[in-house]
């Protein structure tokens, strides 16, 4: 996947720099924008924004706020490069959220490791759950891989929202993200209320958690979180449905189908020096386990004991 890096220049001289600079980085695509058609560059929402100060004819305060003002664009890095080297104005720059100032004449090799290692960061950032701001499958996957090599004692807990597709399809996705936010307070309240420094959350995707803890503490936490999430979770419903305890949703066929309200299911995994020996082996039986606490009706978590 190549990085699109927009480059604010009016005379093209930085633009061409950096092609040159990057000529055998092929994932890396610099594109000149005028500084008055800003607005209509960010729509592309580019991997990073580079503005040679020197070379536009807006106040770069102004620019710099039209960028972090634009939603999709609140975190995109900004690096501006000038031959302003007074402190004063570099200071106001630096507080318009921009990520580097660099002042001329451009080191080449500082320019083109900056340019990288940010691109990077953000590559690495991808890996956050944007929703929840969990780490994603990348972060779970090195968390366990980790522990196992480490042959710890932990317990990995696979948390399951039940019948949030029905949900979604009733009460809408901006809804249902709410829950999804719900969701993941809940277990991160929960699981660092242990205070440890070994205990881990983390968001897989859509309504699918995980979290680690220590094997003696899970019972705790996960009769804990069920019990939250069941009191807090009927605030998203409106009272016709909670008097019923089921919403209606059409199907396909045109059929009417009754489905019971979100309840919250919960596989634990007992993870003991060998029983494992990849992270392959612990997400099979998590998925079982967890489809066992799912075959109960309401919230409740079943747990797959070490032998």
């Amino acid at each position: 996947m190549y990085q699109e890096i927009d480059v604010i220049d009016k005379n093209l001289n930085l633009t061409k720099e950096l092609k040159k600079m990057f000529q055998k980085e092929k994932d890396y695509r610099f594109k000149s924008v005028k500084a008055e058609d800003i607005e209509d560059a960010l729509k592309s929402i580019p991997a990073l924004i580079i503005i040679h100060e020197d070379d536009i004819d807006i106040d770069i305060l102004n620019l710099c706020e039209i960028i972090r003002q634009d939603e999709d664009n609140s975190i995109t890095p900004i690096i501006v490069i000038s031959s302003n080297i007074d402190k004063e104005h570099r200071v106001k720059v630096l507080s318009k959220a921009v990520e580097y100032y660099i002042k001329k004449p451009i080191d080449e090799e500082y320019l083109y490791y900056t340019v990288k290692n940010i691109v990077s960061l953000m590559e690495n950032n991808r890996t956050v759950s944007p929703l929840t701001g969990l780490p994603g499958n990348v972060q779970i996957q090195a968390e366990l891989k980790k522990r196992l090599f480490k042959k710890e004692e932990f317990a990995v807990l696979y948390f399951d929202l039940d019948n949030f597709k029905a949900y979604n399809d009733t009460y809408g996705f901006i809804k249902g993200d709410e829950i999804i936010k719900l969701t993941a307070n809940i277990i991160i309240k929960n699981v660092h209320n242990l205070e440890l420094d070994n205990a881990f959350v983390g968001h897989i995707g859509g309504d699918d958690f995980v979290a680690i803890t220590p094997n003696d503490q899970y019972e705790k936490v996960c009769q804990n979180i069920l019990l939250e999430f069941d009191n807090k979770v009927l605030k998203y419903f409106n009272d016709k449905d909670i008097k019923r305890g089921y919403i209606e949703v059409v199907n396909r066929k045109g059929v009417m189908e009754q489905f019971s309200l979100i309840s919250l299911s919960i596989g634990v995994v007992e993870v003991s020096k060998d029983r494992f020996s990849n992270i392959l082996e612990i997400g099979e039986v998590g998925a079982a386990v967890k489809h066992m606490a799912k075959i109960t009706l309401g919230s409740a978590y079943a747990v797959n004991r070490r032998k």
